[in-house]
This record gives structure tokens, C-alpha cells and sequence, in this order.
């Protein structure tokens, strides 16, 4: 899977973070935001990370991204893509809480990270992909997964169960809606869910 997947830029001279950020406020139907581009930083080495600094009020950001998912042209392989979804979508995330003056968790941050993979790689606000396709990210996302930290970790804990809420909510999706090209219906299922709190969210992804 190549950087096909993320589409061309909205606007002439947009970065790969900024075509994300783009495509998940208009699915979502969300307000205005800060361009991300003032807040990332490139990481040579490192993997994906968010770091987040609130002080009087005032919350400070930093989305630490891979050097090469910021390449503005070229194939990008799907750890890659992956970790630069991730870091948008908690970047997105984060903003439209801090402006909505509403909580979040670490966990709903993983997990709407994993559904905005998906929501993302598959071009599901795009039309979608093909079905033996979706099914073959699907399993590449939730099933042929490695983790980082140990299952022994605390984060390496919250971030299997992020995969697997979402896993199993990504199974309902495609399912329920995806293999009926029900695109309307899901829009609304998806914008409803980003909106509701964290504890909801994970009893929706749990129930689905």
C-alpha cells in the first residue's frame, strides 16, 4: 500500500500531515482548525509521539512525526502512513476537545486513532475500497499487529486494547455498512461517535 492511499493534496503546496488533517475535519464535519504544520516536528530516528504541556489553561503541542512520512511525494509503506495517521488524528482530536472545553483519555486517543486508520487507508470518505481489499487492511491493522511495549507496560496494555476495541468496531463497520456501500449511514454512525465521550466510546466500540 503506497501513499496513493492518503490522495492528493486539497490545496496546492499542502504537507502529508495537512492533507490528513483536512480530510478527517471535513469527514467528520468539524471546525476550522490550527494548520498542524506549526506543531510537528520531524524525528530522523524516532517514532511517532505526541506530546502534550497544559499550563493555566493554555494547551502546548508537539506531534513528533517520522522524517520520511513528511516526504511530500513517493511511496510510503503502511508502518509509515500509519504513524503519521496516528499523530494527526490525535493532534485533530485533541484540538477539537481543547475548543469544545471537553475532556479526553489516552485510551480514546488510540482508539479513534485506529478508526481514523482505517477511516483513512481504506478511502472510506472517498467511496471506499474494493471489499477483498478492506478485508486485507482490516487484518494488516488488527490482526497482524506488532507492539512496541511489552503487554506487561501500561502503555503497551492501553494500546492492544485500543487495536482490539477497534478491531472489533472496524469488523462492524465493514460488515453492517462498507459491504452494502451504506457511505451515508456510516458518515453519520462515525461523526455521532467522534462526538460522544470517551467512556462512551469505548462501550460503543465494545457493543458494536
Amino acid at each position: 500500500m503506497s501513499d496513493g492511499g492518503l490522495g492528493p493534496p486539497p490545496a496546492a503546496g499542502a504537507s502529508p500531515p495537512g492533507r490528513v488533517q483536512l480530510r478527517l475535519i471535513r469527514y467528520y464535519g468539524l471546525e476550522q482548525q490550527p494548520d498542524i504544520d506549526a506543531f510537528v516536528a520531524s524525528e530522523v530516528c524516532g517514532r511517532e509521539c505526541v506530546r502534550v504541556h497544559e499550563n493555566d489553561g493554555v494547551l502546548a503541542l508537539r506531534v513528533h512525526l517520522p522524517a520520511k512520512a513528511l516526504q511530500g511525494a513517493g511511496p510510503r509503506d503502511v508502518d509509515t502512513l500509519c504513524q503519521l495517521v496516528e499523530g494527526v488524528s490525535h493532534f485533530v482530536l485533541l484540538a477539537e476537545r481543547a475548543r469544545r472545553e471537553l475532556p479526553t483519555t489516552q485510551l480514546e486517543l488510540e482508539l479513534q486513532a485506529e478508526i481514523d486508520k482505517f477511516l483513512l487507508l481504506s478511502d472510506v470518505d472517498r467511496g471506499g475500497r474494493a471489499t477483498h481489499e478492506v478485508a486485507r487492511l482490516r487484518a494488516l491493522l488488527f490482526e497482524q499487529v506488532c507492539y512496541v511495549f511489552s503487554h506487561a507496560d501500561e502503555r503497551g496494555r492501553r494500546y492492544r486494547l485500543a487495536n482490539r476495541l477497534a478491531g472489533h468496531f472496524t469488523g462492524h463497520l465493514q460488515r453492517t455498512y462498507l459491504k452494502n456501500a451504506r457511505l451515508r449511514e456510516l458518515r453519520s454512525l462515525l461523526r455521532r461517535f467522534y462526538t460522544v465521550s470517551p467512556s462512551d466510546k469505548v462501550a460503543w466500540a465494545r457493543a458494536a
